[in-house]
């Protein structure tokens, strides 16, 4: 019965023109170095996303800017001590093309984590919230990069609202 569904789904898809954002997408994209050791798992995770690392010859270049976490209690004990925190990121980008700004913005992401009084599993705890807000900044900064390079480079998809 899925199996009857899916295919019914995708035949009603692909008659109504529907075509993905990033099918046939050309993702030449590249991210220079960012600093800070998590900068380098922002850039790797980025690589992923754009299909792999691209030299600095590239169409596009993506600039991205990774501040450091910032931690915050979410939650205390009558003690006092802190039993929940969250770790946010922020990360400022620039996509360019040949030397022009196509796009810039800020993205932020965060997430929350258990604070135990046991150092180890406190900093495994902290370091897993940390990778994945990496995460969540690498999809969100390699969507908009994705679709703002399709934009760029097919112009004539856009209304006349945006011109």
């Amino acid at each position: 019965m899925k199996k009857i569904l899916l295919v019914f789904g995708i035949l009603f898809i692909s008659a109504c023109g529907f075509r993905p954002m990033f099918s046939g997408q050309d993702t030449d994209i590249y991210v220079p170095p960012i600093s800070g050791i998590n900068g380098i798992d922002l850039r790797n995770a980025l690589w992923a996303k754009f299909g792999g690392q691209h030299g600095a010859d590239a169409k596009y270049t993506l600039t991205v800017t990774l501040n450091n976490p910032v931690t915050r209690y979410k939650a205390l004990e009558q003690t006092g001590d802190a039993t929940w925190q969250e770790v946010s990121l922020s990360a400022k980008y620039v996509l360019s093309h040949n030397g022009k700004k196509i796009a810039s913005g800020t993205e932020r992401a965060s997430e929350s984590y258990t604070f135990v009084r046991y150092l180890v599993a406190s900093n495994a705890s902290y370091n897993n919230a940390v990778q994945n807000t990496i995460s969540v900044l690498a999809e969100k900064i390699s969507a908009r990069a994705i679709a703002e390079t399709y934009r760029y480079s097919h112009p004539e998809t856009t209304t006349t609202q945006e011109k």
